[in-house]
């Protein structure tokens, strides 16, 4: 416990100095009340994980600080993805009596129960009289991803087993993709959502340069505590500690601060600042850089690059934003300190790719529930089988049907997208060029690291935003005096130069 006070003093500084520094430049698309709302939960709920002797007691804190905040924030999306790495992605049983188990309780669960569902309730209480909620092909798709997965399991365990895990899809992943692709309905919303996760990640990122410099995991200790503890927490790379900060892992952490790249992409066109904007993504670049994760490096650039080519008109521009950083990144990929280091990895991976082709193959059509147990000659050094690549961890288990189920939502999400780009494109609406970029870049991006680093917590929210900005309005061109407000989309435009 005491291990754990020294960290909170730690994480409660850096996070004091981000709010203060951060503050101005969030207010640019998120209400005052609900930052400061958003603010105070982070802070109860961090300051309950370090110092509560068990898991419970932070739940029976965290239950009615997530309703209350959930319930007055004006965009619950925004605020779930802001609290959604407040504590280390433990899962903790629900004990029970006269029956064997439940569920396992997290952050995430907890707030799709008291943030995300009472919030999809009052939207659909809100509903106008003749407005329908139909289920899309998106929809329909998903579902049978769902169904697919308790269909290949039913010969093999108990109905009500197979019930407790159709009711986990529906909490874990349907519920959380129809709050997201239905309740953001314009580009504010969407901004104030995309600005939640940029928000966390901007907290992350100090705490991730303190981590790898002085050696120190600052979130292990509330793991342990609770009774979920990390065992592979401590990962280096050319002898540095690869930060992770409250994520669990330092892949995971580089890839969400590469989405709050990305998706500062677009909200950097709120900021009246161009200084602002500079820090901001050097301190995410510096934040990502420590966690000497390659693969999030590799997605940083890429949706830097695919975000410029998408959105700007101007090649000097593109230039200058995506070519430049692409070049440091890559000349880091290959330096003695980092390319080498890890290389063992690369015979593993042939390995697994050669042994998954060759599985797949033997049941290609709807995967082998037991597949793990023609895989035990791939169990690494740490007695675990690595299963890094997502689609191969799909088409194993679930066969080339659940793989093209499962690509058919993230594909399906980008073609809608798309359409909608292309109009916004058309008739010259600069603010939705931008945002459309600025998603479908991180999309794209976040398909690559599933090959490299297995599948991702909030792979399904990525889609559902695009799903989201597909159905907005597309507004044409404006007169040539309101140019500056179209472009930032009817945020605060920057200052005009003084003549």
């Amino acid at each position: 416990m005491l291990l754990n006070a020294k960290a909170l003093v730690v994480v409660l500084l850096c996070a004091i100095a981000v709010f203060a520094l951060a503050k101005p430049l969030f207010l640019q698309f998120t209400a005052p009340a609900d930052f400061a709302r958003r603010r105070n939960a982070w802070f109860i709920l961090t300051i309950a994980a370090f110092l509560s002797p068990t898991f419970w007691i932070y739940v029976m804190i965290a239950l009615p600080v997530m309703a209350w905040a959930g319930y007055r924030d004006s965009n619950p999306t925004s605020l779930y993805l802001f609290l959604y790495f407040v504590i280390p992605p433990v899962f903790i049983p629900i004990p029970t009596v006269l029956i064997n188990q439940l569920f396992a309780l997290s952050n995430a669960r907890m707030m799709s129960f008291v943030i995300l569902l009472p919030a999809v309730w009052r939207w659909l209480a809100g509903l106008q009289s003749g407005e329908r909620v139909r289920l899309n092909g998106l929809d329909y798709t998903l579902l049978a991803y769902g169904l697919l997965q308790l269909a290949l399991f039913i010969p093999y365990e108990s109905s009500t087993n197979t019930l407790r895990r159709g009711f986990l899809f529906l909490v874990d992943t349907y519920l959380v993709y129809f709050a997201f692709s239905r309740m953001i309905r314009d580009r504010h919303q969407l901004a104030d959502t995309m600005g939640g996760l940029c928000l966390a990640g901007a907290l992350f990122a100090p705490m991730a340069i303190f981590e790898s410099l002085r050696g120190w995991l600052l979130y292990t200790g509330v793991s342990d505590v609770f009774g979920n503890a990390n065992i592979f927490a401590w990962i280096f790379r050319g002898g540095s500690l690869r930060a992770q900060a409250s994520t669990g892992h330092s892949i995971t952490l580089g890839y969400f601060i590469a989405l709050a790249i990305g998706f500062w992409m677009y909200l950097r066109e709120t900021q009246p600042s161009r200084k602002a904007n500079t820090g901001y993504f050097v301190l995410l670049t510096l934040g990502m850089f420590f966690t000497y994760a390659r693969g999030p490096w590799v997605m940083g650039v890429l949706l830097v690059a695919i975000a410029v080519a998408l959105g700007s008109r101007n090649a000097v521009q593109m230039m200058k934003i995506a070519v430049v950083p692409s070049m440091v990144v890559l000349a880091i990929l290959v330096s003695p300190f980092v390319g080498s280091a890890g290389a063992e990895t690369i015979t593993q991976r042939q390995a697994l790719a050669e042994t998954s082709w060759r599985l797949v193959q033997q049941n290609p059509w709807f995967g082998n529930p037991f597949v793990l147990l023609q895989m035990e000659d791939l169990r690494t050094g740490d007695q675990i089988i690595d299963l890094v690549n997502g689609y191969a961890q799909v088409a194993l288990f679930y066969g080339l049907v659940g793989l093209a189920l499962f690509l058919a939502v993230f594909l399906g999400s980008l073609h809608k997208a798309y359409a909608t780009f292309r109009l916004a494109r058309n008739v010259g609406d600069d603010a939705m060029v931008w945002l459309g970029a600025s998603l479908i870049a991180c999309l794209i991006a976040s398909l690559f690291v599933m090959a490299t680093s297995g599948q991702l917590y909030l792979q399904w929210i990525s889609a559902a935003l695009l799903v989201a900005y597909a159905g907005m309005q597309v507004v044409e061109r404006p007169a040539p005096e309101t140019a500056v407000v179209a472009r930032t989309g009817g945020f605060r435009p920057r200052r005009a130069a003084t003549p």
